[in-house]
């Protein structure tokens, strides 16, 4: 049923639907292979620029580490900082004053948050104001790590009443090499440490908590997204993830930062994987354009290229209906010189041909019977011939000789032709061949060059219709005021040899053996009017004839030419019908 569906008559329709799917598949294929590079360039270019968002983070963490322990540094070995813990009596409010000092000097770090502890870790001052269990925790962790460190340094992230900070730790010697307190830092990473780095890196950045209950720190991803990528719970470190937010993918890569709590911290970099193929849609939308331009040009070549193909050959189908009709005067004239034009030149000469056939027909048809035409058409022309059992029927015009002196020529000529009319169109209606015209008199065959099993009958049947058809010819002749015609019939069955006889440059069609002689003896015999009878037959054509003719016996005679005698008979009529 499918093929049905796709079957269409007209070529026009066929050239069209193959070039418009031919160029559609192609440049299908060429629009999903260059969108399948873009895509697969753009997430090359992504992982890239992800790669390098990390080295950025890192490279941003690694500078602000070593500003903050630097600061650090200087802090602790400022003079008025050691002057703190030589006197006899600390001051907090004094040692606060002096971190609130010392935190203006450093406005560059963004407001840090400044703590002493002391060697044992309880909280000495802070720039804050406040003493909370949680900075202790944050910065215990990392005066412990301090204090067995060969340097008495250490770096790492955590948490201050919720902000998520990076955070360094040194001794504060007084007097050398006693630790007298530590000095804490810690750099708050917020919203607008995320900006700087998406400014850096032209990523989004987000940093996350995991955990049982994650949390957003930062993001410079809209809320809604926000939200969304809060739900995906990362759970292990990835790189070139392919997060669905917001209906897009972003793809993505997790790093794991150490903090001083038991829940995960995550920086997040992602970018839109549909901001980063938005230039490559431009050259996707050209080449559909295109290629819609492409199959409307092509639809329009495809429907001339058609037009070219289908008129001229419908005029070559409505010019084979006119040769089919017998019309092979009229020529296709198709001004052409490709192969549409050696075609109709083709149709002009096979036209002449059929043409010239028929006229070599027609003559063959007027100088032969029909019969030994379509033989000679079929068979050839070759010379030799085949035994076969005929009836062999010779007519004479009686009295012609005299009529020819007392008409002129052309009358004599068209009354003949008249009676030639009538005599022929009697013997081709019982299937016989007029093998000549012999002046007046005429020649036919029953049973060659078609074999006839009932040729004898047909020959009496042709020798009565003939008789019949010369008086309806002779009562026209005396309505005319003309005189009668009479004509005697010699009719004989025999076997001859029959077939093409003469050169090879002339051929007829033809018989030949003793029964042809006989048959024009009994002809001739027709004049004796001893005999009375104007169809003589011979004993042979009586015994091969199917039916019971009526016929009267005319005795024995010698025929010239033969020794023996011959028993001859007249045929007077038909024989009777069934039930007569």
């Amino acid at each position: 049923m499918a093929a049905g569906i796709f079957r269409f008559q007209r070529f026009r329709t066929r050239l069209l639907v193959l070039m418009l799917g031919l160029l559609g598949l192609t440049q299908a294929a060429t629009y999903l292979i260059v969108t399948q590079a873009n895509r697969t360039t753009a997430v090359t270019a992504i992982n890239a620029a992800l790669a390098r968002g990390v080295q950025q983070f890192e490279a941003i963490s690694a500078r602000r580490e070593a500003d903050l322990l630097l600061a650090a540094r200087l802090m602790a070995a400022d003079y008025a900082m050691r002057q703190l813990f030589l006197i006899e009596e600390f001051s907090p409010a004094t040692a606060r004053s002096a971190l609130e000092s010392y935190q203006d000097r450093i406005q560059r770090l963004q407001m840090p948050v400044i703590v002493l502890l002391s060697p044992e870790g309880a909280l000495l001052a802070d720039t804050r104001g406040r003493t909370t269990a949680e900075q202790r925790a944050a910065f215990e962790v990392l005066r412990e790590r301090a204090d067995e460190s060969d340097l008495q340094e250490a770096t790492g992230y955590g948490f201050l009443n919720g902000s998520f900070s990076q955070l360094v730790m040194v001794p504060l010697l007084a007097p050398p090499p006693e630790v007298a307190a530590w000095v804490g830092i810690a750099f708050s990473i917020d919203e607008e440490t995320a900006r700087e780095l998406k400014q850096d890196s032209a990523l989004e950045v987000s940093f996350l908590t995991g955990g049982a209950s994650p949390r957003l720190l930062a993001s410079t991803l809209p809320a809604a997204l926000a939200d969304e990528l809060i739900r995906q719970n990362v759970a292990e470190e990835a790189a070139g993830a392919a997060l669905n937010l917001g209906g897009e993918p972003y793809i993505s890569t997790f790093r794991r930062l150490p903090t001083n709590s038991d829940d995960p911290v995550w920086i997040v970099l992602q970018r839109s994987l549909q901001d980063e193929l938005e230039p490559a849609r431009a050259l996707e939308r050209i080449i559909l354009f295109v290629t819609l331009a492409g199959l409307a040009l092509a639809a329009g070549a495809a429907l001339s290229i058609a037009r070219n193909v289908s008129r001229p050959v419908q005029r070559l189908a409505a010019h084979t209906a006119v040769i089919a009709r017998g019309d092979y005067a009229t020529r296709l004239p198709l001004d052409r010189t490709d192969e549409f034009g050696q075609l109709a030149e083709g149709f002009n000469r096979m036209s002449e041909g059929l043409a010239e056939r028929d006229r070599v027909r027609d003559l063959l048809d007027k100088n032969v019977s029909p019969a030994v035409a379509a033989r000679l058409l079929r068979d050839g022309s070759a010379l030799g011939g085949e035994e076969r059992e005929v009836t062999i029927l010779f007519a004479d015009l009686r009295g012609f000789t005299t009529l020819s002196e007392t008409l002129p020529p052309r009358e004599v000529v068209t009354l003949l032709n008249r009676y030639l009319d009538r005599m022929s169109a009697a013997i081709e209606a019982q299937g016989g061949v007029i093998d000549k015209f012999i002046g007046d008199e005429i020649m036919a065959l029953f049973g060659a060059p078609v074999a006839q099993s009932d040729s004898a009958d047909r020959a009496l049947a042709a020798a009565l219709g003939m008789r019949t058809a010369l008086a309806a010819l002779n009562a026209e002749f005396a309505a005319e005021g003309r005189p009668p015609l009479a004509f005697g019939i010699g009719l004989n069955t025999a076997r001859v040899i029959a077939g093409n006889i003469g050169s090879h440059r002339r051929l007829n069609y033809s018989v030949i053996g003793d029964g042809v002689n006989i048959a024009a003896r009994l002809q001739a015999l027709t004049r004796d009017p001893t005999h009375g009878a104007d169809i003589i037959l011979s004993t042979a054509t009586l015994q091969a004839a199917g039916q019971i003719w009526s016929t009267r016996p005319l005795g024995t005679v010698v025929v010239k030419g033969r020794t023996g005698t011959l028993a001859i008979h007249a045929l007077d009529g038909a024989p009777p019908r069934a039930g007569n």
